[in-house]
């Protein structure tokens, strides 16, 4: 056979044919997009002026989000051309940012005003979320407390005693919807919490103010506050909070930020307590017991290395602040300054420090005892 037929690799199957034409159908694609707009005639730009009309797209895109906000009474996520726009980032004018803004590519808006997440991460729950409480002391205290909740789930088979029909019945009576699941599908709502069977969902916890909180504490014939200086362990806010209802204290405040809030933990580690317990959440931790100094409250901080002892505290039959530091720093140092004392608990052996609750309970215990001798 003649030329290179018979050479090992050769082609056995015919060639491909020509690829075929698009005939012209697709001729506009091949058409360039127009001039590059500068940054003064992009809609997305910071730098947009807001003079020049809107591409249609565009203006398309803000008479819709101003059409739904107005059906559903707020306001809308889009300013006026030419105005900055806080809803979108800092320098936004007329739409949502797309380069060099917050929101998506092409100044499409994404609906997020945070930072963005990375994928497959998650990110923080919001705050305004609803809580599920779970043990049953917990969701007992809670509903004897009335707090707000808007449904009881209860595990299938479970093994019901006293504190259980109590739950199921005041749930009912309130109201309640009341679901029965499976344990499996609790355990995954409570992420391996120990619930006993139930759970009771409830509203974000309501802080109070804390200008009622002293107000309040001050109308009793001995007031008593408790403050948490950066304690961000939520099992240590519900021990000192149930320490706290235990000894008499009116209220408990907190730092709104590196601190730990009310949420399912330290409701369960609380037993209810935080039903019957005001706490308030206080933006500058500092300022306020300067404020409780103003109102006549002797502030007491816990340290290891402080210049009295609990047992020598006489301040503690008067209007009284005990402040408990942090698990590992303690007190900061600002806030140990303002203490008007710093008081350390004796103890026998050479154990360095108590856990934050347990000196919490220690303290408020001998403050009870001074001050029912007293009486």
């Amino acid at each position: 056979m003649a030329g290179n037929s018979q050479r090992r690799g050769r082609r056995l199957t015919p060639k491909a044919g020509a690829p075929k034409g698009s005939g012209g159908k697709n001729k506009d694609s091949l058409a360039g997009r127009g001039r590059t707009l500068p940054a003064d005639e992009r809609p997305w730009h910071k730098a947009y002026s807001g003079t020049e009309k809107l591409p249609q797209r565009t203006a398309w895109k803000q008479d819709k989000e101003r059409r739904a906000a107005a059906e559903e009474g707020r306001a809308p996520k889009i300013g006026q051309p030419g105005t900055k726009d806080t809803t979108w980032g800092k320098g936004t004018r007329g739409v949502p940012a797309g380069r060099g803004g917050a929101g998506g590519r092409g100044g499409k808006p994404t609906g997020r005003t945070g930072p963005r997440v990375a994928p497959g991460r998650k990110s923080n729950p919001a705050k305004d979320t609803p809580e599920l409480l779970v043990g049953r002391n917990p969701v007992l205290e809670s509903l004897r407390a009335h707090v707000p909740a808007t449904a009881l789930y209860t595990a299938q088979g479970i093994d019901a005693d006293d504190r259980v029909n109590e739950i199921v019945r005041t749930a009912a009576d309130r109201g309640i919807a009341i679901l029965e699941i499976s344990r499996a599908e609790l355990d995954r709502m409570t992420g391996g919490v120990l619930h006993q069977g139930v759970g009771l969902q409830v509203p974000p916890f309501a802080y109070e103010p804390f200008e009622d909180l002293v107000a309040a504490a001050l109308e009793q014939p001995a007031p008593l506050l408790v403050a948490l200086d950066g304690v961000t362990d939520p099992r240590n806010l519900g021990a000192v909070i149930r320490s706290a209802a235990a000894f008499g204290a009116q209220g408990v405040f907190v730092p709104e930020r590196r601190a730990a809030g009310i949420t399912a933990t330290a409701w369960r580690t609380s037993a209810g307590a935080a039903a019957r317990v005001p706490v308030a959440q206080v933006t500058n931790l500092t300022r306020s017991l300067k404020a409780c100094q103003d109102a006549g409250f002797m502030v007491v901080g816990l340290d290891a290395d402080g210049d009295t002892d609990l047992y020598d505290l006489e301040a503690a039959v008067g209007p009284l602040v005990v402040v408990v530091g942090s698990e590992g720093r303690g007190l900061s140092r600002l806030v140990g300054e303002t203490c008007d004392l710093t008081v350390s608990i004796p103890m026998i052996s050479d154990v360095e420090s108590l856990n934050a609750s347990v000196a919490a309970a220690v303290t408020l215990a001998e403050v009870a005892r001074r001050r029912a001798a007293e009486a």
